[in-house]
């Protein structure tokens, strides 16, 4: 693993992008893992650029997202299936059935986790996934679990999340 620090959120979102891009260059019909939230908008927004100068297809690329909030419908506005197709893929020729999000109103959600799972494996796996870490070193809804203090009474500068 390579770690890239950039100056600033526009120079890590054309790192990112361009990471990505030189992916689908290499194996056009890779799987990418994506992720949602405020992090990755300005990579999404560089590769629908390429896309429109038309340096960049998706047209064989498949994608697997990382989660979907549970109970919403994928056109709700808050669904990360709708965030997908508003930052992204709405503004590319990638095919409607090559992007995967979990489904949010699955009646058993650990039978979609395996399902999920399985269409991942089935698909050869991810190539490239793209993840947002938070403040707190959260990746996704995986929090990181609280370290404890390193002195009584004051907090501990360091978080541990297992892995």
């Amino acid at each position: 693993m390579r770690i890239y620090q950039c100056a600033d959120y526009s120079s890590m979102s054309r790192k990112a992008a361009s990471i990505i891009a030189a992916q689908i260059q290499l194996k056009p019909d890779c799987v990418l893992g994506l992720a949602t939230g405020s992090t990755p908008v300005g990579a999404y927004e560089q590769l629908v650029r390429w896309y429109q100068d038309g340096e960049l297809s998706f047209a064989e690329v498949k994608t697997a997202n990382l989660d979907e909030y549970y109970g919403l419908a994928p056109e709700h506005d808050q669904s990360y299936r709708y965030f997908m197709q508003k930052n992204l893929f709405d503004h590319v020729d990638i095919k409607a059935e090559n992007t995967h999000v979990p489904n949010g109103l699955a009646g058993d959600p650990e039978k979609e986790g395996a399902g999920y799972d399985h269409m991942i494996r089935a698909l050869g796996g991810i190539d490239l996934q793209l993840l947002g870490l938070g403040h707190n070193g959260h990746i996704g809804f995986n929090e990181p679990v609280p370290a404890k203090p390193m002195c009584p009474g004051r907090p501990s500068p360091w978080v541990s999340a297992p892995l």
